[in-house]
C-alpha cells in the first residue's frame, strides 16, 4: 500500500507533515526542504547531486576545434608582431633616436 502526500512526513524532519515529493529520488519533503528550480521542485540532495548525462560524443571534436583556434591566434599574433618589426626595421635610424623629429 503506498503512502499517500496526506499521511507522508518529511524524510529530513520525521515530525513535520510532507508537501512535496521529489521527482528524481520520490522522497517526501516538507517546505523548507524543498526547492523550486527551473520550474520544478526539487530537493536539495537531488540538486546538489551532478548530473548524470551520457559523456557527449563530441568532445573530441571541439578539443581539437578548440586546438585548432589556439594555433590559428598564435600564428597571427606572431604574424603581426614579425612584420610589425620588419616595418619598424625600414624606417631610418634618426627616427628611432628622436633626431628625425628635431627637424620640425
Amino acid at each position: 500500500m503506498a503512502i499517500t502526500l496526506a499521511h507522508a512526513r518529511c524524510f529530513n524532519h520525521a515530525h513535520r507533515e510532507a508537501v512535496a515529493r521529489c521527482p528524481q529520488c520520490g522522497r517526501t519533503f516538507c517546505r523548507e526542504c524543498i526547492i523550486e528550480h527551473d520550474s520544478r521542485i526539487i530537493c536539495a540532495r537531488c540538486l546538489a547531486a551532478p548530473a548524470r548525462k551520457p559523456a557527449a560524443t563530441w568532445a573530441p571534436a571541439a578539443a581539437i576545434a578548440g586546438g585548432t583556434w589556439r594555433v590559428l591566434s598564435f600564428l597571427l599574433l606572431w604574424a603581426v608582431f614579425y612584420y610589425l618589426g620588419k616595418i619598424l626595421l625600414l624606417l631610418p635610424s634618426s627616427f628611432h633616436e628622436a633626431a628625425f623629429w628635431e627637424k620640425f
